[in-house]
């Protein structure tokens, strides 16, 4: 099957959505991909059924109300020449002709390697929360959260509304970089009235700074983990563990089209563009920053493409969260401590099996692809890849495609539909 339109988005979150709606609302023909079912992204997952957040209700009515098309479960794995997608959906496959592009992967979690965290029952921050609000039982269940950043709050209020026991918050982050990272909020209203209620919300759940895990431990599953708490040692006997270590941005298909990336994000202009023509890039591509630099970034790619003028106050925006977004990820940034937690036995690529110390002797990412098969799974590098990058500061490699495993019919040119034939008169 083949497609055409004048922009493509890639992801249905809080970025695409906007820069799909100011782009449909100019008059172009916008085509929306994702891999999800309905739109909204990860950050307002399930709200198209739900409608509990203003905010999601208010962008997804507009973005039905837009115009713009959307087909959910596609993801793209190839890009065979500048304007042309591939695309697998389901069973089937598609091409997509564009003149235009907005990326908004978004981001994922960043996992850093530590005894156990294979077993089950320790799973990611934001990957427990999504669980819990999707059905997973946790009413009367131990809970132990272990990272960095607003997420933990977050997923901790949502354990705690839906009957789960959290144990302990633990924040990685030192005392007075964290402490002077939140009074800083001062300036972000919305933020700080949220953080505000999602601590009012957590009173009496324990929460420390200087914190970190060190061991996961059980037979089959997760029975106890093993914690620095602000110095010392403890042992707390739990049915879940949530750790990751903020977000790092999807960067494959930016790299896979050829966009500049410094510093873990997309180099873009004033208007959103890459240094590729003609394809821009939106939210957490650019560095991590939320929902607020996402609708901001979004809409000014959406403008940018339709060929309007961006309005000084969306300009004067994107400066106001780039300064949250900064410091944010100075917050963020992991600890010498947690690049030593893993043994020579922890594996490092869960896909492949691959310990720590099939590493040694790798002087990059390439060396440990070829010589270890790190990052040859069926997640290509999405986690372990972070992960490398931050124990041994190995650049990510270039994308190839496919940039996602693929069937080989997806990575064939569909045919032209023939026209029907006339009628003989």
């Amino acid at each position: 099957m083949r497609e055409a339109c004048d922009l493509v988005v890639i992801g249905a979150g809080p970025g695409g959505l906007a820069a799909a709606c100011r782009a449909a609302e100019a008059g172009l023909d916008v085509l929306v991909l994702d891999a999800q079912p309905e739109p909204g992204g990860q950050v307002w997952r399930g709200e198209a059924r739900k409608g509990t957040n203003r905010l999601a209700r208010r962008w997804l009515s507009r973005f039905a109300a837009s115009g713009a098309r959307f087909r959910p479960g596609a993801r793209v794995v190839a890009a065979p020449e500048p304007g042309l997608l591939l695309v697998e959906e389901g069973p089937s496959s598609l091409a997509v002709r564009y003149g235009r592009l907005v990326l908004a992967t978004g981001a994922r979690e960043r996992f850093l390697p530590f005894p156990g965290w294979t077993l089950p029952g320790v799973l990611g921050v934001s990957g427990l929360q999504v669980l819990v609000k999707d059905g997973l039982p946790i009413r009367d269940r131990r809970v132990v959260l272990a990272g960095t950043g607003p997420l933990l709050l977050a997923a901790a209020a949502t354990i705690h509304a839906h009957g789960g026991e959290v144990l302990l918050v633990a924040e990685q982050a030192p005392a007075a970089r964290h402490w002077g990272f939140a009074l800083q909020l001062w300036r972000y209203p919305d933020k700080l009235i949220q953080g505000a209620v999602l601590s009012a919300g957590l009173a009496g759940v324990r929460t420390a700074t200087e914190s970190w895990v060190l061991e996961a431990r059980g037979e089959r599953r997760l029975e106890s983990v093993r914690m620095s708490v602000g110095g010392r040692e403890e042992e707390l006997a739990c049915d879940y563990l949530g750790a990751a270590w903020g977000l790092v941005p999807n960067l494959e298909l930016a790299r896979l089209f050829g966009c500049e990336v410094s510093r873990g994000a997309v180099v873009v202009d004033d208007r959103m563009e890459t240094r590729v023509p003609r394809i821009h890039a939106v939210g957490e591509l650019l560095g991590i920053g939320g929902v607020d630099q996402a609708l901001v970034t979004g809409e000014m790619a959406g403008l940018a493409a339709s060929e309007q003028p961006v309005p000084d106050a969306l300009v004067s925006a994107w400066r106001r969260v780039r300064v949250f977004a900064e410091a944010l990820a100075r917050h963020d940034a992991p600890r010498p401590e947690l690049r030593r937690l893993a043994t020579p036995q922890t594996l490092l690529c869960r896909c492949e099996d691959v310990p720590l110390s099939a590493l040694e002797g790798c002087r990059d990412l390439r060396e440990a692809r070829l010589y270890a098969r790190l990052g040859m799974g069926s997640c290509q590098g999405r986690t372990c890849g972070a992960a490398a990058e931050a124990l041994f500061g190995w650049a990510a490699e270039d994308v190839r495609p496919p940039c996602l495993p693929a069937r080989i019919g997806s990575l064939r040119l569909p045919p032209e539909t023939p026209p029907t034939p006339k009628r003989a008169s």
